[in-house]
């Protein structure tokens, strides 16, 4: 019996199409926006932000999809597309509109199979999923515990001291700031079914008490709560 070869649906030329598209929505809908905006002076409103985080989503979202065995085409355009409409809708339904942009995209551009646009469609708008992980398609998975986990660890840090700056916060305040990157690295964990996704959570988790404990360190008068990491 001769092994069967799986054509992939996406070409690397048809992903660069895609990642253009993707930056150019994304800052379409930033310039086309009221004056003012929806958290406008927050860095992470903007085009440049969210489609950085577009890319470490879909980074973490690759390694998780090959290490588990998921469709990794379906994980690299499903995190391509996840957030595309996260600045032109209401947060509430942004997954459902990137899950409409992404199909009206791939639907006229390619021959991409019905059913591969379907699955890529399914993972997007399942990544706002509160539930139980394992309730979801794998593909789903892989892309949800991406975007929980690019909030996790340094790159978690350094939005958050980004956020010190922006609400006139001194930096007496980090410990506080950075255990709660650490909070909410913990509760992703607690989500993640995924081995591989767990062990990046962890590892990320490491890197966070790291930069606690360096804070504790330097600046002896820094409030802490020594349970607080542990």
């Amino acid at each position: 019996m001769g092994v069967e070869i799986k054509e992939t649906p996406v070409s690397e030329a048809d992903f660069e199409s895609m990642k253009r598209f993707v930056y150019e929505y994304l800052d379409a809908s930033v310039k086309n926006e009221d004056e003012g905006g929806r958290m406008r002076w927050y860095p992470w409103h903007s085009a440049e932000y969210r489609f950085n985080h577009t890319l470490n989503v879909l980074s973490i979202a690759e390694t998780i999809a090959r290490e588990e065995g998921a469709d990794v085409d379906v994980v690299r355009v499903a995190a391509l597309f996840h957030d595309v409409a996260k600045l032109d809708a209401d947060q509430e339904i942004h997954a459902e509109e990137g899950a409409r942009v992404a199909r009206e995209y791939l639907s006229s551009r390619g021959s991409f199979p019905s059913s591969f646009i379907d699955r890529v469609c399914r993972a997007i708008t399942a990544h706002t999923h509160s539930g139980d992980l394992a309730d979801l398609s794998l593909e789903s998975q892989c892309l949800l515990e991406a975007d929980l986990l690019d909030k996790v660890g340094a790159n978690g840090t350094v939005l958050m001291i980004l956020r010190m700056g922006y609400e006139a916060r001194t930096h007496m305040d980090a410990a506080t700031m950075v255990e709660r990157v650490y909070e909410r690295g913990a509760d992703a964990c607690e989500r993640i079914e995924s081995d591989t996704g767990g062990s990046i959570a962890h590892e990320r988790l490491k890197r966070v008490r790291w930069f606690r404990e360096w804070l504790e360190m330097e600046v002896p008068e820094m409030e802490c709560d020594p349970d607080s990491l542990e």
